[in-house]
């Protein structure tokens, strides 16, 4: 007979239990995968809710879910997508086994009553605004951009080279303080030879274009570099619905042909297995004294698979060449004497090329676990040429003032994030860490005076920049209750900048390093089922250009942004979503390079405050409205009043439009595009001038073709582009002038497309 130690005895009845309790205990899971109807590809971030007992989740990036630890029974399972159709369905739960299910939405249009606000939904409903890119007149990608609201964009060089951006109060020029990526590969150029965060997109073809996702302000970890105004996120389509030939054509003499062939065909997309090629070319004389001369080519292809069940893998490429002429900035004089037309030009021999080429994989896994894991390596490879002339014959009254900025570029990054989902005290905790490193090489960056876009006069700077920055972020989002969620965010950036000036007689490489940590903490409350509020906070920052870093001696390399935020989305009626907020964002000193002339140029504090106002409603099941208002005070912080206003930023801005869509397959919109009057100087006494302007779509699609007739700036309004203080001389004139610079905005525009589906 054997005998038990007490300490053996309680082992053995403890052991006894955890048997019993395994055997009794009801630990169920549901693994389901949501897909698109059309593509059979992933809905990432699909609202996934079980509604009994009550639990909400959201699918990851392979359009994955998981609930666990269920009790055994039937279970109701609510499947929702921001432009799908909702799915309720009933699965089977069954005791230590894992029930499979498979959700397939159907794309629909937008529908406000189907949209929640509760506190469990993710970040923001900030993708509302990217579903109806197809109701708005789009000639690049980077039209899209005016989808963001308070968002508006101006070019003024010919078609070619980035657009001006305008958000939150800021003139962030072509890109300084927004931070925008595709695919998760950057847009913006560091260190350019124009301008700090050159941010191009026409090298995007708009028709791949699945879904836009932007947040304002510096509140989010995962965005770094440039993140201080704001953040857009454009995403490819990962597969093709059907092929597409489309021939457009416009006023100016404009041409437009796209063609996008679904290379796999259906039964591999049942296999989840897609493939597509895609190509674009578009030419235009422009609506100039001086014809434009422009073109662009584009060509990409994808490739996305599922390998298993549990992994995906996408491959991607991408490459594209434009050339342009340009009239440039024109002065008011020049105009209002009669030597030229709003439309002449003082200098007819601006213009520039560029291309990219980009080569794009992304490897996603699903660890089990409710834990994800995604890697992706990018390389892109870019050139830039551009020839401008904003002086005219200040500086050289013999051969003009034309520049040349040149540069040659690769970059090679790596983006990494791990997610887990777990719970604490039955609280919801996704935990999110990424690793994102980018290295920018750029050889031969030029700044030079030229003549007639042939003959270099002078080189003003000329060197090679290598610019690495490697940043590590986490992020926690805790559900506090069923009201209330937290996310707080840290994230620490170090940066290498090395340059190496050519023009001098020796070879001196000079290099710094520099690091900045940058916390972020997010707060949700959900009052009321139809009534959600938010208060944010962060601190952000963007890089100043390399050859500023070195020639401050690494002073100021990485100027702050301190931002907060506080608003609320509510429903006051069930098909009427509104966004109110107030925000502030201070920026620290920073010194800028002007790419223009080759200089540093100190910029003191700034302090800019604003309030931000959305409207979405759903008037009836065919006809939508939007509108967005927004209003900021833009001020110079160490300057006194009356001599502390920030050039060109905007004031008041206001986007909008009705779209209606018919059953029968006829569709339309009219949008509309306000900016108010701001100032163009420090002291307010010069103005830019604003502009309201009014854009109508009308078309009709069926199954296999669509016509779309869009007309741009409908009331044929005289407005300017982009306008500029500047200080020029005229080849006739014996004395420099300051005045408003201003390129004009395009007269009326008709643009007539077919798209053939197969």
């Amino acid at each position: 007979m054997y005998t038990l130690y007490p300490h053996m005895k309680n082992v053995f009845v403890l052991a006894t239990l955890l048997v019993a309790h395994t055997v009794l205990a009801h630990n169920g899971t549901i693994k389901g995968i949501v897909l698109d109807a059309q593509t059979k590809q992933g809905l990432a971030g699909a609202n996934v809710i079980l509604l009994q007992p009550p639990k909400t989740t959201f699918t990851d990036e392979l359009g994955v879910f998981i609930f666990s630890d269920l009790p055994a029974g039937t279970v109701q399972i609510k499947v929702s997508y921001i432009g799908f159709g909702d799915t309720t369905l009933s699965i089977n739960v069954v005791d230590h086994e894992t029930s499979s299910l498979k959700v397939v939405l159907s794309p629909q249009d937008i529908y406000l009553p189907n949209i929640e606000i509760s506190a469990a939904g993710p970040y923001n409903l900030n993708a509302i605004s990217a579903l109806d890119i197809q109701t708005r007149p789009v000639n690049t990608a980077q039209d899209i951009l005016r989808a963001v609201p308070g968002l508006l964009i101006a070019q003024h060089a010919g078609g070619g080279k980035a657009e001006q951006i305008f958000l939150r109060g800021f003139d962030v020029d072509h890109g300084t303080d927004i931070r925008i990526s595709v695919d998760g590969m950057p847009v913006n150029m560091v260190s350019h030879a124009h301008g700090q965060g050159y941010a191009d997109l026409h090298w995007l073809i708009p028709e791949l274009v699945r879904e836009v996702n932007f947040a304002k302000g510096n509140y989010d970890a995962k965005q770094g570099n440039l993140a201080t105004a704001g953040s857009v996120e454009f995403n490819t389509a990962s597969a093709l619905s059907h092929s597409l030939f489309k021939l457009e054509t416009a006023s100016f003499n404009s041409w437009r042909a796209v063609a996008a062939l679904d290379l796999l065909g259906e039964a591999a997309k049942n296999k989840n297995q897609s493939a597509y090629l895609a190509s674009e070319y578009y030419i235009s004389d422009g609506y100039f004294d001086h014809p434009q001369n422009f073109n662009r080519f584009n060509l990409m292809g994808k490739y996305t698979g599922l390998m298993g069940d549990n992994q995906s893998l996408s491959i991607s490429f991408s490459t594209f060449r434009s050339r342009w002429d340009a009239s440039g900035q024109i002065p008011a004089r020049a105009v209002a004497d009669g030597k030229i037309s709003r439309f002449g030009a003082i200098d007819n021999t601006e213009g520039g090329q560029t291309s990219r080429s980009n080569f794009n994989v992304v490897l996603m896994k699903n660890l089990g676990n409710q834990a994800f894991l995604k890697n992706q390596v990018f390389i892109v490879k870019y050139d830039f040429e551009l020839f401008s002339n904003f002086t005219f014959f200040l500086n050289d009254p013999l051969n003009g003032d034309q520049i040349r900025q040149k540069e040659d570029r690769t970059i090679v990054g790596y983006n990494g994030i791990f997610n887990k989902e777990t719970t604490i005290s039955g609280k919801r905790l996704v935990s999110e860490i990424g690793l994102q490193i980018r290295y920018d090489q750029v050889n031969n960056t030029e700044l030079s005076h030229t003549k007639n876009r042939s003959e270099t006069l002078n080189r003003i700077a000329f060197g090679d920049v290598e610019e690495a920055n490697a940043g590590f972020f986490v992020n926690e989002t805790l559900q506090l209750g069923p009201r209330w969620k937290l996310n707080a965010g840290l994230r620490y950036d170090q940066f290498r900048f090395l340059y190496n000036n050519k023009l001098d007689t020796l070879y001196n490489p000079q290099s710094t390093t520099k690091g900045i940590l940058s916390p972020k903490l997010n707060l949700f409350f959900e009052v009321t089922p139809d009534l959600r509020l938010y208060a944010n906070a962060g601190i952000g920052f963007h890089s100043n250009d390399t050859r500023v870093v070195i020639a401050q001696q690494g002073r100021e390399t990485l100027p702050r942004a301190f931002g907060w935020e506080a608003g609320a989305f509510f429903k006051p009626l069930n098909s009427l979503l509104i966004n109110l907020s107030f925000w502030q964002l201070d920026l620290q000193q920073e010194f800028v390079y002007v790419g223009d002339v080759g200089v540093v140029e100190p910029s003191g504090r700034t302090r800019r405050r604003g309030f931000d106002a959305s409207a979405r409603w759903q008037i009836l099941d065919w006809l939508y409205a939007d509108v967005d208002f927004n209003f900021t005070i833009p001020r110079l912080k160490d300057e006194p009043d009356g001599q502390d206003y920030i050039p060109l930023a905007p004031t008041v801005t206001s986007i909008g439009g009705l779209m209606a869509r018919a059953k029968n397959g006829l569709f339309a919109s009219t949008r509309y595009r306000y900016v108010g009057d701001r100032p163009a100087n420090e002291d307010n006494s010069l103005t830019a001038w604003g502009m309201f302007l009014m854009d109508v779509l009308v078309g009709y699609k069926k199954q296999q073709f669509a016509l779309d007739l869009a007309i741009q700036n409908v009331f044929n309004t005289e407005f300017n582009e982009a306008q500029f203080e500047t200080t020029s001389r005229l080849k006739d004139e014996p004395n420099e002038v300051t005045e408003l610079h201003f390129t004009p905005g395009s007269p009326i525009f008709l643009k007539g497309s077919l798209s053939y589906f197969f």
